[in-house]
């Protein structure tokens, strides 16, 4: 039954509470028994389940996006660093790759366990010897492989066999080696076992379990956090984590540093073997020839073609460094970089092609980790492009600028060539020839920079992030939580318990509470009778102080609110169907009416199943059929109850075969007439109104109706058509008496108030 709380209604919402209080309440000891078996099975759930502890780390990523960067120095001491994105090494750092080598690093694919009463604990930190299998990837999964470890002998038996500590053995599980465990324990007793598992299963298990963000949005730094049984295992999966992405990230660096030398060395080779060709001339010139002293002229003229000459080369290298950047685009391998010789400060050239090698790097690690039609490597592949279409745009238009200047230039040092001739040919030959010497000399030291440059970037030992928190285990276990485990199984247990009462109630229909009927129809409930485990089918007598005399009591007292006990005296007693106990309340009324000083008369009107005659204990052939037939006078069949002197009944007399019309031929009018001029109370105990329409019939004749409702009996439809059907066939003056109440669960009387069905 629904209940609700109203608002600003005190009165109505204590009555609530305590009507739910009583509808649930009486099952306690289910409640208690759920309650039992909800906490064993928490706790069995606590022991069969390992505790898992959380490690955690945190690193500094330089994001250049997020204003992390090197300083101006270390910038230009790591010309070739590139910048990272949050993001992305978020992504990076829970890739396959990457916990691929941790498993392998610390050979989780054998891990160790120590047999305990309820389960299998992580033998980790307290096993003696650490399993390593030769090739991790032909491995045969077993669950549990026993061993045991002979310190004096430093050995290991397995299967009966015993193994060396330190070299590859083989056994009947594979090539494995036994090697002494790094951890400083002294919880070497037991016994121990280990599994082989498939690496992959362990990487993805692990994979599951690890969780890499960023601290938040604005932030740099990212929060490594894993949970496993061993808290040391935790720790030492994310600190070998973190090594293996540092290695990782210098391995990147390595390799670009170590392209870019190998292209610079290759130019400084050849701008050196050009040079020392030079030299050669210039001694060989000076030897043969005997050349002298420029002259002040000659000096100022060559200071003129010589920075006309310096631009021409720079223009020669720009040249020729645009064809290694045409190659770059064109090659398929874009992990390397073409270093900048370019002095042009507004030249993007130099930024354009640092990015691309980026977006190539990035998507290098990508690749590893993620299918080529993924979203983000789709991104970078589209960035890719686009930045390769702009730098080949670029090139292309700082190429026609080169070729033009070259041309302006070129025309100039031949107006210059022409005035040479006015100098000695051996002075202008000697100029040549040191203009060449110089501008080969500046290339080359150009290019030895770049070297330099690019040898201090090559082979680094310093990742581009900053460990700021090695990983740390939690000192006590995270999960699972023994007091929400044991909360849940509370919750759980007054939930179920409350759950199987409401459904049982809810797909039972019958009535069941008192309330039920009062809001089902109009009629009054006259009074409550509690069921009686008694026997005796009167339960009440002169001396009864039970609950149920007391409840008869007081329906004798409620009669008055129907007009009875002055002018009326006739009471009609039905119910809807048999056994709702019409005949158990007609005698113990008519009792109690009689113990009043009442003198009263059951009329037993059922004719067809006449019950009430039988709870006297009286056998009598003559009664009311036999009167309406025509063939008795009252006299004759009004016979004494034997329970009391004022307590007198009318049987029900042989069955006829017409009873409902007998009970209309008019005799019945009579017999109550002279029954009402010698009796102070006439209760008819009539057929129930599903089964026959007696009481339709003989209602009109009396000057109330008691309407007797079994609880858990009555079906509850027919009392939601009372209303309806007594608009057709009206049940005169009716009341409603609440019969067989029963409590529920294992309530009992509580301060006089029974914690049964009626009351809820």
């Amino acid at each position: 039954m629904d209940f609700y709380l109203p608002e600003n209604n005190p009165v109505a919402a204590k009555d609530t509470i305590s009507n739910l209080w009583s509808k649930y309440f009486p099952y306690w000891p289910f409640y208690l028994l759920l309650l039992i078996l909800f906490l064993c099975a928490a706790w069995f759930y606590l022991q069969k389940t390992a505790p898992l502890y959380e490690a955690t780390a945190t690193i500094l990523i330089k994001d250049e996006k997020k204003g992390i960067d090197d300083s101006r120095m270390m910038e230009s001491l790591n010309v070739l660093s590139t910048k990272k994105i949050v993001e992305n090494e978020v992504e990076v750092l829970a890739s396959r790759s990457l916990m691929e080598e941790v498993v392998a690093k610390l050979a989780l694919y054998a891990p160790v366990f120590k047999k305990s009463k309820w389960r299998s604990v992580s033998a980790y930190a307290a096993s003696p010897v650490r399993v390593e299998v030769q090739d991790p990837e032909s491995i045969i999964e077993n669950p549990s492989i026993d061993f045991s470890f002979d310190t004096t002998k430093q050995v290991v038996t397995v299967g009966g066999y015993g193994f060396p500590i330190g070299v590859w053995v083989n056994t009947q599980y594979g090539n494995l080696k036994f090697t002494r465990s790094e951890k400083k324990t002294t919880l070497h007793e037991g016994a121990f076992y280990f599994s082989l598992l498939k690496p992959q299963r362990v990487v993805d298990e692990l994979m599951k379990r690890l969780d890499a963000s960023p601290s938040n949005k604005l932030s740099t730094v990212i929060n490594l956090k894993l949970k496993n049984e061993s808290a040391p295992l935790a720790e030492d999966i994310l600190n070998q984590l973190i090594q293996q992405y540092n290695q990782a990230s210098l391995n990147n660096k390595n390799l670009l540093a170590a392209t870019t030398l190998s292209f610079v060395q290759e130019r400084l080779d050849f701008v050196g073997r050009h040079l020392d060709s030079i030299e050669k001339r210039i001694e060989q010139y000076k030897s043969k020839q005997g050349a002298v002293d420029i002259s002040a002229q000659s000096k100022l003229f060559l200071e003129n073609v010589s920075a006309n000459d310096q631009k021409l080369a720079n223009m020669n290298m720009q040249l020729a460094a645009l064809q290694q950047v045409e190659k770059y685009l064109l090659s398929k391998d874009k992990t390397g970089i073409v270093p900048s010789t370019l002095d042009d400060p507004l030249s993007l050239l130099p930024t354009m092609l640092k990015k691309l090698n980026e977006v190539e790097l990035e998507k290098e690690k990508l690749r590893k980790t993620t299918a080529e039609n993924n979203s983000m490597m789709t991104a970078l592949n589209d960035q890719a492009a686009k930045l390769t279409a702009s730098i080949s745009e670029n090139v292309q238009s700082q190429r026609k600028n080169l070729e033009a200047s070259k041309a302006n230039l070129s025309a100039t040092n031949s107006s210059y060539s022409s005035l040479l001739q006015t100098i000695p040919q051996k002075e202008r030959d000697l100029v040549e020839i040191s203009r060449q010497q110089n501008i080969e000399n500046n290339i080359y030291s150009f290019l030895l920079q770049k070297r330099e440059e690019a040898a201090l970037s090559h082979s680094s030992t310093v990742a581009d992030n900053r460990l700021i928190d090695k990983a740390k285990s939690s000192l006590l276990p995270v999960s699972p939580n023994k007091i929400l485990v044991y909360l849940v199984a509370i919750v759980c247990s007054i939930g179920t318990g409350l759950l199987i009462i409401t459904v049982k109630e809810l797909f039972n229909n019958r009535i069941l509470y008192r309330s039920e009927i009062e809001n089902l129809t109009a009629a009054t409930v006259l009074g409550e009778i509690s069921f009686s485990k008694s026997a005796n089918s009167f339960v009440f007598s002169e001396a009864a102080s039970g609950r149920v005399a007391e409840q008869f009591r007081k329906l004798r007292a409620s009669l008055k609110s129907l007009g009875l006990g002055t002018t009326g005296k006739s009471i009609l007693i039905t119910s809807t169907i048999a056994n709702d106990g019409k005949s158990f309340i007609t005698a113990n009324l008519g009792h109690s009416l009689a113990l009043s000083g009442k003198k009263v008369v059951l009329i037993d009107a059922d004719l067809i199943n006449p019950s009430l005659t039988g709870n006297f204990n009286i056998h009598q052939d003559r009664g009311l059929s036999n009167y309406l037939d025509g063939n008795q006078t009252p006299n004759q069949f009004i016979c004494a109850s034997g329970i009391h002197d004022n307590l007198f009944l009318v049987p029900a007399g042989a069955p006829p075969l017409n009873p409902s019309e007998l009970l209309l031929n008019g005799k019945m009018e009579e017999l109550i007439r002279y029954l009402s001029d010698n009796f102070d109370f006439i209760l008819v105990d009539t057929a129930p109104v599903s089964a026959k329409s007696d009481a339709y019939s003989l209602s009109p004749l009396c000057h109330a109706t008691i309407y007797v409702i079994r609880h858990a009996h009555t079906p509850r439809p027919a009392i939601e058509k009372l209303d309806k059907v007594n608009r057709v066939n009206e049940l005169k003056n009716m009341a409603i008496v609440f019969n067989g109440i029963q409590t529920r669960g294992f309530g009992s009387d509580v301060y006089g108030q029974d914690q049964g069905y009626g009351h809820a």
